[in-house]
């Protein structure tokens, strides 16, 4: 894939997690029983760069789309929750995408994502309250980041199975890290 052709397929990726983050944020909370959470419907676009480039691109991706939404529509502690769930929800999708579909599907795997989100941006606020207590939230925003990313997931493996584009970067995503870790 040529350098140029990669750099346009990340930055409307980008894009599109920014525009849907920034929708999402004009969203009223649908949860009253749970202030904050939200649906993490731009995390469509984590999943989907996950199964489409390297790791390095798809880190690079999650960083911009943070950076992004933040600026053009966010504060510092915005920035500070949304970067401790993003980082460990990405971190934790890589590890569980290393099982193999075997073993986990995109669906798996998102939900995970959308679990651990839930428990970074837990643990910031514990950091920052200097208090234990607000994990108490967890159990509540767990159930509630786990169906989010089964939809979230579903929606991903249909685009994946369905949108030639994706379909053809993921091959050569696919093609590039069987090349990379092939014995010569």
């Amino acid at each position: 894939m040529s350098n140029l052709r990669k750099m346009i397929f990340i930055s409307l990726l980008i894009a599109q997690g920014v525009v849907i983050g920034l929708l999402e944020n004009m969203i009223p909370y649908p949860f009253s029983f749970a202030p904050g959470a939200k649906l993490g419907l731009a995390n469509l676009i984590t999943i989907i760069a996950l199964f489409t480039m390297p790791k390095k691109d798809s880190f690079l991706l999650v960083w911009l789309r943070l950076l992004l939404t933040t600026l053009l529509g966010g504060t510092l502690s915005t920035f500070l929750y949304s970067m401790s769930g993003a980082m460990l929800s990405y971190f934790s999708m890589l590890l569980v995408k290393k099982l193999g579909p075997k073993f986990v599907s995109i669906i798996g795997i998102s939900a995970t994502g959308g679990f651990m989100h839930n428990v970074g941006q837990l643990l910031t606020a514990a950091f920052i309250a200097q208090s234990w207590s607000v994990l108490l939230y967890l159990p509540i925003l767990s159930f509630l980041g786990i169906l989010s990313g089964i939809a979230i997931g579903i929606a991903a493996n249909y685009l994946l199975q369905r949108v030639d584009t994706l379909r053809r970067f993921q091959i050569e995503h696919e093609q590039y890290t069987q090349q990379k870790w092939s014995p010569h």
